[in-house]
């Protein structure tokens, strides 16, 4: 696939992914503009509801809170309180479980980079998916 003229791609325009939990879009991908050094999206999720654990071997991800309350555990430990405006660095190879926990739908904008070789080496799940039948986000490979 080559780039688009314009690399612009709206929320809605993309398949929603829940397997792990929650409304996951990835917007900016190889699949979708041709990218080839990492990829994004937005996140909403009910309050309430919680994205299960996994971990990313060989990206880092990039979190920033729009909307919402949202609270990410880092490798078992102490949950790290989250709200509109703040940003979290989650480190190459470090399981992740994120929570709504407050009142109102959460949003939030990730950026995961570098690429994985692969695109089905890029989640390993430490936690039972909520529907494990569900594939991951399909960002394409780079090129």
């Amino acid at each position: 696939m080559s780039a688009p003229a314009t690399p612009k791609v709206a929320a809605d325009e993309v398949a929603a992914n829940t397997k792990r939990g929650g409304d996951i879009r990835v917007t900016l991908s190889p699949k979708t503009v041709g990218c080839t050094s990492g990829f994004g999206g937005v996140l909403r999720l009910a309050p309430g509801h919680h994205v299960t654990e996994h971990l990313h071997p060989y990206s880092e991800e990039f979190l920033h809170v729009v909307q919402g309350r949202l609270e990410m555990t880092l490798d078992g430990g102490t949950p790290v309180a989250l709200g509109p405006g703040d940003s979290l660095l989650v480190s190459i190879g470090v399981r992740h479980r994120l929570v709504n926990t407050g009142s109102v739908p959460a949003e939030a904008v990730f950026h995961l980079s570098p690429l994985a070789p692969r695109p089905e080496l890029g989640h390993i799940d430490t936690e039972q998916p909520l529907d494990a039948s569900a594939g991951n986000p399909d960002v394409g490979a780079a090129r």
